[in-house]
């Protein structure tokens, strides 16, 4: 099974990053209101993605997008 890291942009500007085994489904969801976190800024573009083998590598490199805390960064890892 493959599992990936994803990177969604709003009209606004706002960014959200997560994992999940099926990206698809999971971008459906957030834009569909039933993820909570993400509900009230809809809607969603995928702008980003990494695939990886296992759960935990994509569960580390979620939480080192989500550490570095910077629209620049993230917004220069997208252009790439």
């Amino acid at each position: 099974m493959q599992f990936f890291v994803y990177i969604l942009l709003n009209p606004h500007g706002r960014f959200y990053i997560g994992q999940t085994s099926n990206l698809k489904l999971r971008l459906q969801r957030h834009n569909d209101g039933k993820v909570f976190s993400t509900k009230s800024h809809r809607p969603w573009k995928l702008v980003y993605s990494e695939q990886f083998d296992t759960r935990s590598e994509a569960i580390s490199r979620e939480r080192h997008l989500k550490g570095l805390k910077s629209k620049r960064v993230l917004q220069a890892l997208i252009a790439q």
